[in-house]
């Protein structure tokens, strides 16, 4: 089976940087693949992206050797196995609060006998390789985010889920749970020492933990924390950066010679 480079970085002691798909297309999301990101997470939660598009989107991204991910819209079976058999190398799932409900998203992701994923790697098999069905359990990576107080308060039995590879930290929902205005890059003390609680835990349970950020600077802040997968903002926030950024340099544009009249 193709080996999950995610996993690979980890091994070698390297951080991961995640890319974001949002736009509802493949060729943006080969246009992305191609610029470096250790992996790209296809949105299909708040992402503008329906099954089929997430399909063509992931099999864009394996035009490069960067590892195609998917979150999730919920934790529900039929969309976690869909996803898996299309060829995402790992699920994020979104408001994972108790251990019950990452002991539930664990066995969709997983076949026998560690979970009850059904057996159909439609496309899976072509990226992954026909011994598939057989490494699979041991190279998709599971992640259960974490954003909310809840889940804050439970984490050290959602961390001690057998087959969870890791958290996503969701900051504007953490925010938002936590009584803040949601955003990334947190800087509220406590949304700041509930972020530190859920690195420490990762850290005591041998677990991997990510978030999305806004800034490079705040990124970097983490991984000096102890995250080891930190995403940095999304291909539209990208898009409309770099547009602004772009406007903002032209500044007011002179207007060209006036025409005599005759």
């Amino acid at each position: 089976m193709r080996a999950n480079g995610i996993r690979q970085k980890w091994d070698r002691g390297e951080a991961v940087i995640n890319g974001w798909l949002g736009i509802p297309s493949a060729f943006s999301a080969e246009l992305m693949a191609h610029q470096g990101w250790g992996s790209l997470t296809v949105d299909c939660q708040h992402g503008l992206i329906d099954y089929a598009m997430a399909t063509h989107m992931l099999q864009a991204i394996s035009t490069t050797d960067v590892t195609p991910m998917v979150r999730v819209p919920w934790c529900e079976p039929g969309i976690v196995m869909k996803m898996l058999d299309a060829g995402a190398y790992g699920i994020i799932c979104p408001m994972i609060n108790t251990r019950a409900e990452a002991e539930a998203l664990v066995s969709y992701a997983r076949y026998a006998p560690m979970g009850q994923r059904s057996f159909g790697p439609i496309r899976a098999s072509v990226y992954g390789g026909s011994d598939y069905g057989s490494k699979a359990n041991q190279e998709i990576l599971i992640f259960a985010m974490t954003e909310t107080a809840q889940a804050v308060a439970n984490i050290e039995e959602i961390m001690s889920v057998e087959g969870l590879d890791g958290v996503y930290v969701g900051p504007a929902d953490l925010s938002l749970s936590m009584g803040f205005t949601p955003g990334m890059d947190p800087t509220e003390p406590k949304v700041v020492g509930a972020i530190d609680t859920i690195i420490d835990a990762g850290k005591k349970h041998g677990k991997h933990v990510g978030q999305h950020c806004g800034s490079p600077e705040y990124a970097k802040s983490l991984i000096a924390k102890g995250m080891d997968w930190v995403t940095l903002l999304g291909d539209g926030r990208l898009l409309t950066s770099a547009a602004a950024q772009i406007l903002s340099e032209m500044g007011t544009v002179p207007t060209g010679p006036k025409s005599s009249a005759y």
